[in-house]
């Protein structure tokens, strides 16, 4: 007896054409999405730093972590490295420093005794990734420092304009891509807000980085700083 063929007809076939096509187009939707609320928390990091940074100086007229009268304040702790600069109107240290007596290490622990934003309140530092220190939603870390470019106050990112400069690392590419046009002018190497490349691991960034050459690797790890 003649058995028949098995196979699938031209509109079978379609079909599950038309299923994969729809399965891959809602995965990379998903994935636009996710991308999309990263970004949002990226940008809020940047509003809330410079939010508490004006809610200090609202409420005591100086700069959280240059306080020279924090223990009247807020009950916190004052920098004394270097013990000449406090009190001199800006942001001393590095955004990443891990010396527990920094000014951009106490900067955080004014701005939580200050009822400002919530977090740990004893500085206990032990690595740049302590959890002493605020972090993004891609895991870095979150900053800010004086943009003088002195010893004191370097600029984080060769040429940044700005008073303060606040930076996040370990951003993607194509995030870092979607802030700067969020946040600035779509140009990462110019502008208030600029990408670096990251410090391998959880080492600190070099004072004075160069910017990344354009343009980024969308999978390529950066840190992104805006002056302010």
């Amino acid at each position: 007896m003649r058995q028949g063929q098995a196979g699938f007809t031209l509109i079978e076939i379609s079909i599950v054409l038309v299923i994969i096509t729809l399965l891959i187009g809602g995965v990379m939707k998903g994935q636009e999405l996710i991308n999309n609320a990263k970004v949002t928390n990226l940008v809020r990091d940047f509003d809330t730093v410079k939010q508490v940074i004006y809610g200090y100086q609202g409420s005591y007229k100086v700069l959280p972590g240059d306080d020279v009268n924090a223990a009247v304040h807020v009950a916190g702790t004052v920098a004394s490295t270097p013990a000449s600069s406090i009190g001199n109107g800006t942001i001393d240290g590095v955004w990443d420093s891990v010396t527990a007596t920094d000014e951009t290490v106490v900067f955080w622990q004014h701005v939580r005794l200050a009822g400002l934003i919530s977090g740990q309140q004893n500085i206990t530092v032990t690595s740049i990734l302590d959890p002493y220190f605020p972090l993004n939603v891609a895991g870095g870390r979150v900053g800010v420092q004086g943009n003088l470019g002195t010893a004191n106050s370097p600029k984080p990112i060769a040429g940044i304009p700005g008073t303060y400069v606040i930076c996040s690392a370990n951003i993607p590419g194509k995030l870092a891509k979607r802030l700067d046009i969020l946040q600035d002018d779509g140009d990462t190497t110019l502008g208030a807000m600029r990408v670096t490349a990251a410090a391998a691991g959880t080492a600190a960034i070099a004072a004075g980085q160069a910017v990344a050459a354009q343009p980024l690797a969308d999978d390529t790890l950066y840190t992104v700083c805006l002056g302010v």
